[in-house]
């Protein structure tokens, strides 16, 4: 069974945050919320979590994982930014954006696009998810919490915990954060490409 952590929206239980924490260490795979939607996420090492996102998702092998990051400072770590992109990634967070950039050799090869070479990374706007960002040290290995064969993401802690119960570690329950997921931004090619539009602003990169 999942545990449950119901957390404060605006000041998050130093106690709860630590306790997540250390469940993620131990290769728990939780659900938690950002400023888009819910997300399933695991250690960026962990081969049990990654899988499991997969099949909870039904996703192949062409799927994008993201790393979701503390700040700049962390993503560029794991991706290669030249100036132009750095700007204009840097205009666009912390918010609701999802960036495919080519991958540095800090970033499992596991994680990268098989034929690309390439991974997501984001910094979300939203201060449960930074919590969690900084008592880990690490990004999150993260995809947004969709069902196969549903519409929106779910929306309500109990109804995630109710359903995922079984396939799943921890919920981590701050409240309603929305069903748009991410506007995904390629700047791995030659030009931009939005991949998906979502609940960032398009008229940054339009």
């Amino acid at each position: 069974m999942a545990k449950y952590f119901d957390v404060h929206p605006e000041n998050p239980q130093r106690r709860t945050i630590s306790t997540v924490v250390e469940s993620i260490r131990a290769d728990a795979l939780i659900a938690y919320p950002t400023d888009s939607c819910f997300a399933l996420g695991c250690r960026p090492g962990s081969r049990d979590g990654m899988s499991r996102i997969r099949s909870i998702r039904n996703l192949d092998e062409r799927h994008h994982f993201t790393l979701v990051c503390q700040n700049f400072a962390q993503l560029g770590q794991y991706v290669h930014v030249d100036n132009d992109v750095f700007r204009a990634i840097k205009a666009a967070t912390p918010g609701r954006y999802t960036f495919i950039l080519p991958a540095t050799r800090e970033v499992p090869r596991k994680l990268l696009h098989p034929k690309k070479k390439t991974v997501g990374v984001r910094i979300p706007d939203h201060v449960v998810a930074q919590a969690l960002l900084a008592e880990l040290g690490e990004p999150l290995l993260s995809s947004t919490l969709l069902l196969p064969d549903e519409d929106e993401p779910m929306t309500q802690g109990w109804e995630i915990k109710e359903r995922l119960d079984h396939v799943v570690d921890a919920v981590v329950d701050s409240g309603d954060c929305g069903t748009e997921p991410t506007t995904v931004v390629d700047f791995s090619g030659d030009t931009v490409e939005i991949v998906r539009a979502g609940a960032g602003d398009l008229a940054l990169f339009s």
